[in-house]
């Protein structure tokens, strides 16, 4: 089943669900400071030569997500929406909101 196929709320509930998942995805990648996490970013920048600009995908949020944002469009296409994605998806959107809605309910 291709997205075509896809009734027009599950196209636009899918779409919110991914974008929350892309902006995970980029948090974890761009500033998330566990250790395998700064790991993973220090081996990857040492694969690019100093003077090379791709380098700095790793390191600012506006350059990764369009890459981020693409692959997700391309899992949903693949998948059409089944209840794999939905639930990967769901779970990585929902700690997200999660983590977002408890940074700013801080008490005094």
């Amino acid at each position: 089943m291709n997205l075509a196929d896809v009734p027009i709320w599950q196209l636009i509930l899918g779409s919110i669900v991914g974008l929350l998942s892309v902006a995970r995805t980029a948090r974890l990648l761009i500033f998330d400071d566990l250790p395998p996490m700064v790991w993973l970013r220090a081996k990857i920048v040492s694969w690019y030569r100093e003077d090379s600009d791709w380098s700095k995908l790793w390191e600012c949020q506006f350059c990764m997500t369009p890459y981020l944002a693409a692959g997700m469009l391309a899992w949903m296409e693949i998948s059409g929406l089944n209840a794999w994605w939905w639930c990967i998806n769901g779970v990585w959107a929902g700690s997200y909101l999660a983590a977002s809605y408890v940074a700013y309910d801080q008490p005094d």
